[in-house]
C-alpha cells in the first residue's frame, strides 16, 4: 500500500519542530528514523496531514557525559550504540541491547528517541532503559521538562507527550563497576518483536537489584527493589534464590490471566537473573 497524501517539513532546530507540531495539532506527526511510523503510514494506520522530519536537527544527535549519567540525543541510532560510536553506561550494556534489535538495516536508521516515543511495549529500549532508570527530556512550545521514563510511558503505544512536544534526549545513569545487567528476550525468530522480556540490574556488593518484565501489552512491570524476588536479600548467590511464585503473582496482579504467558515471562526473567549472576561471577574470577 501507499501512504495517504501528506505535507512534509524539515526544520533545522528544535524550536522550529515544536512550532510546526503545535500548529499542526492532531494532524501532525514527528518522524525520526521512520522505522515505526513508516510502516504505519504505508498501511494507513496513521494518516497525518503533516510530517515533521526531525533528521535535520543536529542538536538531537549530540551525546554528552555528565557526572553519574550519559545524555543521548534523540536521533542517536541503534547502530551508533551497537558500534560504540557513543559512550556506553557500563561494560557493553547498551551495546548488547542495541545489537539484538531487529535487523542491521533497521538499526542503521532506527533511533532511541523514536523507539521511546512510539512506546511499543515489546521494544527493547522501552524495556532496557526502564530497567536502567532512565529519564527523558521533552521540548515543547512552553519550554523543556524532564520525566522519569516510567511517567513518560503512560500505556501501550501511549506517552506523556503533549501537543507540540518532542522527545529530545534520554539521560541514562551510569552503571557502577560492581553491578551487572542481565537482558533476555523471547522471540519466535531473530528480528521479531519480543513476546517476553526480562531485565535485571544487580549489584551484589551493594545488595541492590532492579528487575523488569516487559512485552506485556502495557508499560513494563518494574521492581525498583527486586529483593523480594530473590528471597528478600541480594548477594552473590541471588539468582539461585529466584522466586518464580512471587514473579508469577506480580504478573497476575498486573492483569495477566493466561498461565502459559505468565510462565514464559517468569522464565525469561529467571534467565536474565542467571545471565547477570554469571557475568558477575566471570568478572570476579577474571579479577
Amino acid at each position: 500500500m501507499k501512504p495517504a497524501p501528506f505535507r512534509m517539513e524539515r526544520p533545522r532546530d528544535i524550536a522550529g519542530a515544536t512550532a510546526l507540531l503545535a500548529t499542526g495539532g492532531d494532524g501532525a506527526k514527528a518522524m525520526a528514523g521512520s522505522q515505526s511510523l513508516g510502516p504505519m503510514l504505508n498501511l494507513r494506520l496513521a494518516t497525518p496531514e503533516l510530517i515533521v522530519d526531525l533528521t535535520g536537527i543536529d542538536a538531537l544527535r549530540t551525546v554528552r557525559e555528565e557526572p553519574g549519567h550519559v545524555v543521548y540525543g534523540a536521533l542517536i541510532t541503534h547502530a551508533d550504540v551497537e558500534d560504540g560510536r557513543v559512550p556506553d553506561v557500563g561494560a557493553h550494556i547498551l551495546r548488547r541491547v542495541a545489537g539484538g534489535i531487529a535487523y542491521r538495516a533497521v538499526r542503521n536508521r532506527g533511533t532511541l528517541g523514536g523507539s521511546l516515543a512510539h512506546a511499543d511495549p515489546a521494544a527493547d529500549w522501552v524495556n532496557a532503559l526502564s530497567a536502567l532508570g532512565a529519564e527523558v527530556e521533552i521540548a515543547g512550545p512552553d519550554g523543556t521538562r524532564r520525566l522519569a521514563i516510567g511517567a513518560f510511558l503512560t500505556g501501550a503505544l501511549s506517552t506523556a507527550l503533549a501537543a507540540g512536544e518532542i522527545l529530545v534526549a534520554v539521560q541514562v545513569p551510569k552503571v557502577p563497576a560492581s553491578a551487572r545487567f542481565g537482558y533476555v528476550k523471547h522471540c519466535r525468530k531473530v528480528g521479531e518483536f519480543a513476546h517476553a522480556i526480562g531485565a535485571v540490574l544487580v549489584d551484589p556488593e551493594a545488595g541492590s537489584c532492579r528487575a523488569l518484565m516487559g512485552a506485556i501489552d502495557a508499560p513494563p512491570l518494574l521492581f525498583p527493589d527486586a529483593a523480594r524476588l530473590f528471597g528478600g536479600h541480594i548477594d552473590a548467590g541471588f539468582a539461585a534464590r529466584f522466586d518464580a511464585t512471587a514473579a508469577d503473582a506480580a504478573l497476575t496482579a498486573a492483569g495477566m490471566d493466561d498461565a502459559v504467558d505468565r510462565h514464559v515471562h517468569v522464565e525469561v526473567l529467571r534467565r536474565a537473573a542467571v545471565q547477570a549472576a554469571t557475568l558477575f561471577t566471570e568478572t570476579r574470577s577474571a579479577a
